[in-house]
């Protein structure tokens, strides 16, 4: 079964592929592999949240056709994450990172597992989510809340 599937994307930290710039264009040639991209939004530069005492993040949306389920999509963009050098284990939570790369949604999949929570439990409270993903899908539905990403945009705004 396809689905389409919204991961976020980010960078604060310098790579072997250069820039943030560069570290989101390498992950979204690799996730490209794991289906058919339909949408990347434009590249959002951010403060960090949480953990402030770091380089502000360059975020993005992207849309993926895909035919992985949500678990084994989630695994396969944890292996691309290690594969570009990131080790959760090694820095603070919401600390720097060459490249962080979110599930958000998956059609209308809603699930908790240990591995993953769909749809992300923190993105309706993320400006930095929710900008690039209203920007490239503003009527995808977070079947959790109901309210597609505009209107969680939008209620962040207010």
């Amino acid at each position: 079964m396809r689905r389409i599937a919204a991961i976020a994307l980010g960078s604060n930290l310098a790579s072997p592929w250069g820039d943030r710039e560069a570290n989101l264009r390498e992950a979204i040639a690799r996730v490209a592999k794991l289906g058919e991209v339909r949408a990347v939004s434009s590249f959002h530069d951010t403060a960090p949240v949480g953990f402030t005492e770091q380089p502000n993040f360059l975020n993005a949306a992207m849309l993926l056709d895909t035919e992985l389920e949500p678990v084994e999509l989630m695994r396969a963009l944890l292996a691309i994450e290690r594969a570009m050098g990131r080790d959760r284990a090694s820095v603070p939570a919401k600390g720097p990172r060459m490249i962080d790369l979110d599930l958000l949604l998956m059609d209308d999949v809603v699930l908790q597992t240990d591995e993953l929570t769909l749809p992300h439990p923190a993105m309706a409270e993320r400006r930095f989510v929710l900008e690039p993903l209203a920007e490239i899908a503003p009527a995808m539905i977070n079947p959790g809340s109901g309210r597609t990403a505009a209107e969680l945009l939008a209620r962040l705004t207010q």
